[in-house]
Parts: structure tokens; sequence; C-alpha cells
């Protein structure tokens, strides 16, 4: 009878303490929820200057900017972030394992993709283009870049994408960073260095490249830069709500301002949500 009575007992005590762990635990992340949890976890670039990048100092960027700002809409504030590197290959994959509740990361929408996560967004209309040496006059149209020394970072497509399409003739050269490319253009060891406009306007407006480069403008194909979630997540739409009062209360503008506008680069309008250019 005694030992039924410690049994009991300990069963009571077992029972208050899963009620506790279930009604007072707290996820890491928010999991989808809009505030409510300890932190967020957004993915972003770290190594892209102007879209998302890890200093010494923090993370700044425009994607940074968007993100921080969605994630106030959510309920969560800056402290509450929780940044994770995305890396364009691991993008999907982060979404579907639940590694972050959303990712801002120069991710163009597709349809490739959409087949595997959804979108919110296009918050940002970006272009492929070209960075030159700012006194070159001699690359004034697409065609020009034939015969020239054409850079893009190893794995990407975008320079063979200009040699397929539009300078057949143009000589294509792999480096392994866009910092390297910049390099290369700066000693005129390459002659132009390829991909979105908005990566190339971040890279041009560092300090210390200030005023040594200019964009092309040459608006070869279209890049919709969305917010990419897990699929069927209803943050979506939250976000999207947000995407807009960020257009709406002029601090997407700021941004672009912020971010790009050593660079002289002449952004799009902001989007509509859903309008997505092919």
């Amino acid at each position: 009878m005694k030992l039924r009575k410690v049994t009991a007992a300990s069963a009571v005590v077992l029972a208050l303490t899963v009620g506790a762990t279930a009604c007072g635990g707290g996820k890491k992340n928010g999991s989808g929820s809009s505030g409510g949890g300890k932190t967020i976890a957004i993915g972003i670039k770290f190594d892209q200057p102007g879209i998302g990048q890890k200093t010494p100092q923090g993370y700044s960027g425009f994607d940074v900017d968007v993100a921080t700002y969605v994630a106030k809409k959510l309920g969560y504030s800056a402290d509450q972030i929780e940044w994770k590197e995305s890396k364009s290959a691991d993008r999907e994959t982060m979404l579907q394992r639940g590694d972050v509740d959303f990712i801002a990361a120069s991710y163009s929408i597709t349809p490739a993709r959409q087949q595997k996560v959804d979108f919110a967004g296009p918050y940002l209309l970006a272009h492929q283009d070209v960075l030159i040496r700012a006194n070159d006059n001699s690359i004034k149209s697409p065609a020009d870049l034939n015969h020239k020394k054409l850079c893009s970072v190893t794995g990407s497509t975008s320079a063979q994408n200009v040699h397929d399409t539009l300078a057949p003739k143009a000589q294509l050269q792999q480096y392994p960073t866009y910092s390297a490319c910049l390099t290369g253009l700066q000693s005129k060891a390459i002659d132009a260095l390829t991909t979105d406009d908005s990566i190339l306007a971040g890279y041009a407006a560092q300090s210390q490249f200030k005023g040594k480069f200019k964009l092309g403008g040459f608006k070869m194909t279209n890049e919709n830069y969305g917010i990419g979630v897990k699929k069927g997540s209803a943050l979506k739409d939250k976000i999207n709500k947000a995407l807009e009062e960020m257009v709406s209360d002029g601090s997407w503008a700021a941004a672009v301002k912020k971010n790009f506008g050593p660079a002289d680069y002449k952004n799009e309008p902001a989007p509509k949500i859903g309008d997505i250019k092919s």
C-alpha cells in the first residue's frame, strides 16, 4: 500500500511537469508564427556587399534591411533575429528542413524553385548587367562584349548566358569570387564583370571602389527577388503585407538609396506583389 501511494504521487508530479513544459516552453525560432517565439531565423547572404554581408559590426545590405523590416512587422525586434548564411545551393533545403523561417538572399523567383518553396514578393526587380571601368567607353551594348574578357564567378551561368545569346565572341573568364573579378577589372586583366545589377551595384558602392566602376545598364534578364518560405507556410501572406507597407511608408526607397546609391544604380520601381516579370 505504501508503494502504491508513492507511485501515485510520482505520477501526479510527472503529469504536472509535462503540463508545465507543454504550456510554458518556448521555441527557439518563430517556426512560422508571427511573434511569440524567442527568435526568428532568417537566411541571408553573408558575402554580398550592398545585398547581404556579415561584417565585424554586424549585418548590412538591402536584403538585411528588408528582412529586418518584415521581421518587425511579424512581431520581432532586431535583437530577436537569428541570421543564418544561405548560400545559393542551400536555400531550398534550408527552408524544407525548417532551418530558417524565411530567406531574403538575392533569391530570384523561378518556376523550378516554386515547385519546392513558396515566395512572397517580389520586392526587387533586378537585371543581369555588366560592370565596367568608369572611364571605359568602348562597351555601350552587349554586342560590344565580343572579343572582351568577361568575368563571372566559378559556377555561375551569367557569363555563359551572355556568350550564348548576345556576344558569342566574348572571352569568358572564371574567377573564384566577385571580389577577385573586381580586382581584375581594376587592373585591366578583364574588361567586364557580369551578374545581377543589384549585386554589381552593391560591390561598386563600397568606399574603396567609389567612382571607379559603372553599370552598363543593359538589362539582359529579369531577376524577380522574392522572400522564400516553406511550401504552404502561412508566413507568405503576412510577409506580402509587410512588403506593401515597406513601400508605402517610404522605407523601401530609403533602403535602396542607402545600399545602392553610391553606385548610381538606376533601380526599377518597387514591384507589385505577385507581378513576376518573365
